[in-house]
């Protein structure tokens, strides 16, 4: 198993949530600030195969698995970010 040493020590839904915008805002080439947190990702026209990437994002930062499910359910970075933070606790903890 690989070292998770570069993984946050505690989970914040505002910092995931931050983290989510900054991904979104460069997907779609605009400043994280202009990202809505409220608004759809599909308003921003983020389709399916940015979904997957987004998944993939959430996977390597976070070392957990994300079902791309989970983004239609929640499809904007608040709910989202909401939805992540206890999923992300519950996988942190000692090695």
């Amino acid at each position: 198993m690989s070292d998770i040493t570069d993984r946050p020590a505690a989970v914040d839904t505002e910092a995931v949530r931050e983290w989510l915008r900054g991904c979104v805002a460069a997907y779609v080439r605009l400043p994280a600030e202009d990202i809505d947190v409220d608004l759809p990702l599909s308003e921003y026209g983020l389709d399916s195969v940015y979904v997957l990437s987004l998944c993939a994002d959430i996977e390597d930062r976070y070392g957990v698995e994300v079902e791309p499910t989970l983004l239609w359910d929640h499809p904007a970075v608040g709910p989202l970010a909401d939805a992540l933070t206890p999923l992300l606790a519950g996988r942190q903890g000692p090695g």
